[in-house]
């Protein structure tokens, strides 16, 4: 995958992260309990590529390594701003890569589009990023 993609595919799966961690719980208790950070990644993307339960369980563990990994790096201040980017799109790339191994080509062509639109335009993806992890 090329560096633009990769840091495109980074960049959408933070950008998810984010948006889902900004969301309210949506619960009818008085302390709503909200979401894992992974828990809520998964359902965006469950929604947005209409994941099946399998789909579901087998994406549950990657997000949960690229999570841990991410937080890890960014935790680290022995890294450089270079280094820890470049450990970033190297965990990305692999779980895009890991992710794309049961992704249908629809699912896959709607992950391209997402990352076409957090890129600013649409863009030719085949197979790049966490809508086409190619790590």
């Amino acid at each position: 995958m090329n560096p633009l993609r990769l840091f495109a595919a980074g960049t959408v799966l933070m950008f998810t992260l984010s948006m889902v961690a900004q969301q309210p719980a949506s619960s009818t208790d008085a302390h709503p309990v909200a979401l894992a950070p992974v828990d809520q990644h998964l359902k965006v993307l469950s929604e947005k590529l209409a994941l099946t339960a399998d789909q579901q369980d087998k994406a549950r563990p990657i997000l949960q390594e690229m999570h841990d990994g991410s937080q890890k790096l960014e935790d680290d201040q022995s890294l450089s701003a270079d280094q820890r980017h470049a450990a970033m799109s190297e965990l990305f790339m692999k779980s895009d890569k890991q992710m794309r191994e049961f992704l249908t080509d629809d699912q896959k062509k709607k992950l391209d589009e997402m990352e076409a639109q957090m890129q600013g335009g649409p863009h030719d993806h085949p197979g790049g990023s966490l809508s086409s992890p190619q790590h």
